[in-house]
């Protein structure tokens, strides 16, 4: 037994198979529902801000830039996920420690790199998307203060993809849990002001999240240097870090890399066509999308934990068991975003009353919503399938099937559908919860087949 383990004895391949999926996902499920929570906290902080409209479409243009550059974050997560939980599954725990560095390294790499091409191009990017006035101002100093704290971003991320990784998922969601807090206790305090400390207004939003990364991360690091996780890691382990390694995570990324990208930048070209049915609209999409995204995330958080478990077990060879797991985590998925979808369309008016006083701007949030509602059980069983094979390292399928969903069934029906048409924007929100129908369906037929069970990594 090596010295790089505390203790090996956490095992959720074995037992029911419902109560691993949850022993797994929801600790990443909580961890995620804080930071939605914290995203609709800062998003109703801003909304007080003087023009309630032009905040909230800032950080909605802004929005739809960081998921373009969180797109790369994509280049290391999905490998990351895929080799920590297969070398733990087969105990190769000096293989998953050297995972481990290797993806905070290169983690820390891609988001400072990337955060300072943001902040130079933030400028540009914004007006091109069709912010202007007041929104491209406020999106100017909230996005160039979270560029500038990129690098940190992406590592953070990488300290919950590890734990969950080594079956630690517990020790992630306290981690999230309390750097969303504080992230919410700071909002308010820098934005208005409170304590005596300066009013900074939009940029005290982006300082807060700044900063709750920067001491999240190093607790996060405390804890894996420090012996309190299942793999411990050494400032040189018995597995040093290489090259070649840390090419075999991002060769397991790029296509999902690629997905991510494809379907950010459709969102590039979609937001400017939003944007021309003004602000009040563009308000409302953003609120729209923090809703929705709330019940995503929280999809995900599970879906993340559903990785981990899945690379588990076969990294264990129980291919059966395997399958089983991914079958009833689809159901879940389903099942959990259809009872979000009932909620978000009966109580569509009071969500958005508390974000705007504008009548007109809660009528175009209600709207939306309500149609995005609809869809949502599709995205469930979408986002699970997805996170099934990010759990395998197969990464191809999900990026085939995002660049079809943005382009041929969003962008090109939303251009025919706003531009040659001339329909409204209710139009774009049907289109877009439409496509997340037909996406849906091919996925699940291609699931079905079964591939993701024969994957070597």
């Amino acid at each position: 037994m090596t010295d790089t383990v505390e203790k090996k004895t956490t095992d959720y391949t074995e037992g029911s198979i419902i109560n691993s999926i949850l022993k797994m996902g929801l600790p990443s499920m909580f961890g995620f529902l804080s930071q939605n929570i914290y995203s609709l906290v800062d998003t109703y902080w801003v909304s007080q801000l003087p023009g309630e409209e032009s905040g909230v479409a800032a950080i909605t243009f802004f929005a739809t830039i960081l998921w373009l550059f969180f797109s790369f974050n994509q280049l290391v997560g999905p490998g990351s996920v895929a080799i920590i939980s297969r070398r733990y599954g087969e105990k190769a725990y000096d293989l998953a420690e050297k995972a481990i560095k290797e993806t905070l390294l290169l983690k820390l790499f891609f988001g400072i790199v990337f955060g300072v091409v943001g902040y130079f191009a933030i400028e540009p990017m914004l007006y091109l998307m069709g912010a202007r006035g007041e929104a491209l101002t406020d999106g100017i100093a909230y996005g160039s203060i979270m560029f500038l704290g990129m690098g940190v971003m992406y590592a953070t991320y990488s300290c919950y993809t590890a734990m969950r990784g080594i079956a630690n998922p517990q020790m992630a969601m306290i981690l999230m849990v309390a750097s969303n807090v504080l992230n919410m206790v700071l909002d308010p305090l820098l934005m208005f002001g409170y304590w005596g400390l300066p009013a900074l207004g939009i940029k005290g939003a982006a300082i807060a999240s700044v900063i709750s990364y920067s001491l999240t991360l190093a607790v996060g690091l405390f804890l894996l240097y420090g012996n309190h996780t299942n793999v411990k890691l050494h400032l040189r382990g018995k597995a040093p870090v290489g090259l070649d390694t840390m090419w075999k995570i991002l060769k397991i990324g790029i296509p999902a890399w690629l997905g991510s990208m494809s379907f950010s930048s459709a969102r590039l070209v979609i937001m400017p066509l939003i944007a021309v049915f003004g602000t009040e609209v563009v308000a409302a999409y953003g609120v729209g999308n923090q809703v929705t995204h709330f019940g995503i995330m929280v999809l995900v958080g599970i879906g993340l934990g559903l990785s981990a478990l899945i690379g588990h077990n076969l990294g264990g060879k129980k291919y059966e068991r395997a399958k089983k797991t991914a079958d009833q985590a689809v159901l879940l998925g389903v099942g959990l975003m259809l009872l979000f979808g009932i909620v978000s369309f009966l109580f569509a008016r009071p969500i958005m009353g508390l974000f705007f006083q504008n009548e007109v701007t809660i009528g175009y949030g209600v709207t939306l919503l309500r149609i995005f509602a609809l869809g949502f059980p599709f995205i469930g069983a979408f986002l699970m399938i997805e996170e099934i094979h990010l759990g395998v390292g197969l990464n191809t399928p999900a990026m085939v099937m995002n660049i079809v969903h943005s382009w041929a069934f969003e962008v090109g029906p939303i251009l025919l559908m706003t531009s040659l048409l001339g329909f409204g924007q209710d139009a774009i929100w049907w289109t877009i919860t439409i496509a997340g129908v037909f996406s849906t369906t091919i996925f699940y037929i291609y699931y079905q087949r079964g591939r993701w069970l024969t994957v070597k990594v």
